[in-house]
């Protein structure tokens, strides 16, 4: 029996009506009042504005929400909050939700929510216009975003709190300067729009034009002319390693989400900052060199042939050194992987290793941690070669399963 074709994914026609909207709204505006007719200081607002949104999606959003790369005080997790409201990008919650799915799953045509592969087009806007429908979004940890009371406020009022301040202040700040309509159509609405596209940029040409330096796994790439548009998030291909605060490594990487954080720690309301090794970059930047790759998107295959020269232990063995020690342990490739040291800086979170963690105690838990070699290799996040240097590191024992 002939299996019937994939059903069209239906319309999102809110969505897709005021995002048309306030395009042809403020090509409107532009058309009745050209820049030249509008007062200086509010074209500087308009930029200013832009910005600010531009920070509250890249640092809070991004770096602080997603991948959990710092902490920050509830003052600033508030003002990047409001800040990132008024980008009209959905709530933290919702952005973050999608996004950490879109690096567990990057380049999956049905899990990946702006997935390149299906064009350059879809991944820049496409997307928006029809209706999600994620098979694997409860795979995402989501605990941390809802324990946050910035965060659940927020998703809460949203739309007030976007409307706010994404479209009524830029109107009262025009008005401030004599020009109320300038103020709707430039640091109002030019204002979203420039946020916006230049975010989908990262999901679209930061996916198909650019360096590859750290990894070819997926199609992530570093693009210097999106960075300075981007406030950093241009030098994707790092992207490699999600939990660093930084995008950009290097001191001359253009970065200004990282000098903002940096700055937000010198003050003391940030810390935590987390970083990727120099080890790990290197070896990252080695991998690409010693096998062929030009830094242009060549791909390879790795073929590793090593000796195990540590313990050897029975599955028994496993279970008395995971009860007699309290450790969080993954039993991955025929090895004992001990985590506990690791799981605060997991990226998929800390639930989802002790879901595939060996139980500490007998009859504790189901047997889910059997299934571990299945999550790390694409059943659940299809890992790195980044990731899989880390784990072998942390390995303890070679493991004969009974």
């Amino acid at each position: 029996m002939a299996s019937s074709p994939p059903q069209r994914p239906a319309i999102w026609w809110k969505n897709s009506i005021f995002f048309c909207g306030t395009h042809l709204a403020a090509a409107y505006g532009v058309y009745r009042r050209p820049p030249a007719t509008v007062p200086k200081i509010i074209l500087v607002a308009t930029v200013v504005l832009w910005q600010l949104a531009s920070f509250g999606i890249t640092v809070g959003y991004h770096r602080l929400y997603s991948h959990r790369s710092f902490n920050a005080s509830l003052g600033i997790r508030a003002a990047l909050a409001l800040v990132g409201a008024s980008a009209f990008q959905g709530s933290i919650k919702w952005w973050c939700l999608r996004h950490r799915l879109h690096h567990r799953f990057t380049d999956d045509e049905e899990n990946d929510p702006y997935c390149a592969p299906r064009g350059l087009l879809f991944s820049h806007v496409g997307w928006i216009f029809f209706k999600p429908n994620y098979p694997k979004l409860h795979l995402i940890e989501r605990d941390d975003l809802e324990d946050d009371p910035v965060v659940r406020w927020q998703h809460q009022y949203f739309v007030p709190i976007a409307v706010t301040f994404g479209i009524i202040f830029p109107t009262v700040l025009g008005a401030t300067y004599g020009d109320v309509v300038a103020g709707f159509i430039y640091p109002g609405l030019v204002a979203r729009l420039l946020i916006w596209h230049c975010t989908f940029l990262i999901n679209s040409l930061a996916h198909w034009d650019g360096l590859q330096p750290y990894s070819d796994e997926n199609t992530s790439r570093t693009n210097f002319l999106l960075a300075i548009f981007t406030a950093g998030e241009g030098n994707h291909n790092f992207h490699t390693f999600p939990h660093d605060y930084r995008s950009g490594p290097a001191k001359t990487d253009w970065d200004p989400s990282k000098w903002v954080i940096l700055t937000l720690a010198k003050l003391g309301v940030a810390w935590g900052l987390r970083r990727a090794t120099p080890g790990d970059i290197a070896a990252a930047q080695a991998y690409m060199l010693s096998h062929g790759h030009n830094y242009n998107g060549a791909h390879g295959t790795v073929v590793e042939k090593e000796e195990w020269t540590g313990p050897t232990w029975t599955e028994a063995e496993l279970k008395a050194h995971v009860e007699r020690n309290g450790a969080c342990v993954v039993l991955i490739d025929g090895y004992a992987v001990d985590v506990t040291g690791y799981m605060k800086a997991h990226p998929g979170g800390v639930k989802l290793l002790r879901d595939y963690a060996v139980p500490i105690e007998a009859g504790g838990k189901c047997d889910k941690w059997k299934e571990a070699d299945w999550a790390f290799n694409g059943g659940v996040n299809g890992h790195s070669q980044v990731a899989r240097q880390r784990m072998k590191r942390i390995r303890v024992a070679r493991v004969t399963m009974t």
